[in-house]
């Protein structure tokens, strides 16, 4: 212990000793200097310039939206929830894994379309083979493609009855405006009606494991403590997780 303090000591005796030296001395640090300079644009080229890195920033923070919204996120994660919600399970798995589960499942299903993105619009782009406004339309419409794909008739037409709108003669010529809410409200539909078979099986084992304490007379004993072991077992052994997962990926066809 006193060669623990004489170190200590010692120690603070160099670190004092040193600072002093550090802050008499005239040596500086030098700091990265950062810039923004805002002036008037003088030809047509600076206000395109200008307008592109505005729709960029902008599309770029609208990227967790469309993200969600256009892709298979938004039934994979409903899913989910429900399986846990069937469970039982109160924090387990996390919120938090369950978001990346989904998010990695859904780069799985979207990569033919994400590639045809890239090789159709962002490499022409970047080559400078294309103009941004080309861009974006040939990057929307393998998107469009995936979202009519998997988009129901019926809500097709709530939304164009609402915007007083003929219906088109083909479903190439549906505004996107009009797509993107109809494949949300599908693809809500399609994650409701897949966690309700979810929940049939769990449902069933709660009611045995009831029916069971009630017969023996442990009323005080909440059912759902008794069940979830079940519950997990019967997961594990018709290896749910693969189950759902690729009953989920075929729905999309």
């Amino acid at each position: 212990m006193k060669h623990f303090f004489k170190i200590l000591f010692v120690v603070s005796i160099i670190f004092l000793t040193t600072s002093n030296a550090f802050a008499q001395s005239k040596t500086s640090i030098p700091f990265p200097k950062i810039g923004i300079d805002i002036g008037s644009a003088s030809t047509p080229e600076d206000v395109s310039t200008t307008l592109q890195i505005l729709l960029l920033m902008t599309i770029l923070s609208l990227a967790p939206s469309i993200l969600i919204m256009t892709t298979s996120y938004l039934r994979l994660i409903i899913v989910f929830h429900f399986l846990k919600t069937a469970l039982g399970t109160q924090s387990m798995p996390p919120s938090q894994l369950l978001a990346g589960i989904a998010l990695f499942i859904t780069f799985f299903i979207m990569a033919p379309t994400f590639s045809k993105i890239n090789d159709e619009a962002l490499q022409p782009l970047m080559n400078g083979e294309i103009k941004v406004e080309e861009a974006l339309d040939k990057g929307v419409e393998p998107l469009r493609v995936f979202m009519l794909k998997n988009v129901r008739d019926e809500e097709i037409a709530l939304f164009m009855d609402m915007a007083n709108m003929e219906m088109p003669e083909t479903r190439a010529e549906l505004p996107t405006y009009v797509l993107l809410p109809a494949f949300a409200i599908s693809e809500l539909r399609a994650g409701f009606i897949i966690g309700f078979f979810i929940f049939i099986p769990f449902i069933m084992v709660d009611m045995i494991i009831a029916s069971i304490l009630l017969s023996m007379g442990m009323m005080m004993i909440p059912p759902m403590m008794i069940s979830l072991p079940f519950k997990i077992l019967l997961f594990i052994l018709i290896d749910g997780w693969s189950l759902i997962i690729g009953s989920v990926i075929r729905s999309f066809g």
